[in-house]
């Protein structure tokens, strides 16, 4: 892993790519890497009542910040929620535009079994632009129809205690039973002890390039 130094994170919606790969950012980071987020819908349309409409975007700075993320590297799509498969074309050419501008190693996304239609949209038009380039998959189980573990990142501590602190800062969505601490750190530790190690998030191997 080491020698992907340029890391691109795919997310649907701000929050995915904390959610699925947030620890290994933060590891990724350590050791080095230049990483890239991309969220494509900011989900003005489902921010809670009495919360200002781009909470998201605001949140999204503030969790890619805590993770290490320059600002600069922060790219911000504003498509509309649940409508991204309406905008498939759209958002390829923005996908190829990044293979071009940023040339990564490594590419993140969400499982191409991911029920979600925007996290499909996003991993379907991620393969057509990266089918050259490693790519790996990571897991969000309350959208994922079946998910096979075949590849792990072992995490520290610090790893886990820096995603748990970056998805914090998405107070808007803290009513969610996924975004508890318990449950992120339960996850962490069970993809840990199938490999022998205290914490670990684990993906699907879409393409593998050396």
């Amino acid at each position: 892993m080491k020698k992907n130094k340029i890391i691109l994170i795919l997310a649907p919606h701000t929050d995915d790519g904390e959610f699925g790969c947030g620890g290994s950012i933060s590891k990724f980071i350590e050791e080095g890497a230049t990483v890239f987020y991309a969220a494509f819908s900011t989900a003005e349309q489902s921010v809670p009542e009495g919360m200002p409409k781009n909470i998201l975007e605001i949140e999204v700075q503030e969790a890619t910040k805590r993770l290490g993320i320059p600002k600069k590297n922060l790219i911000i799509f504003k498509y509309e929620v649940r409508k991204l498969n309406f905008f498939r074309q759209d958002i390829l050419e923005h996908l190829v535009q990044m293979k071009k501008d940023i040339n990564p190693d490594l590419v993140f996304m969400p499982s191409l079994n991911d029920l979600h239609q925007d996290h499909s949209t996003i991993s379907t038009e991620g393969l057509r632009a990266f089918k050259t380039t490693s790519i790996l998959a990571y897991e969000l189980p309350w959208n994922n129809l079946q998910f096979q573990t075949q590849s792990f990142i072992k995490l520290t501590p610090n790893h886990i205690d820096t995603k748990v602190d970056a998805l914090k800062e998405y107070k808007s969505q803290q009513h969610r039973n996924y975004a508890s601490e318990k449950f992120i750190k339960a996850l962490a530790t069970t993809r840990g002890t199938q490999i022998g190690h205290q914490y670990a998030e684990c993906f699907e191997v879409i393409r593998w390039v050396q």
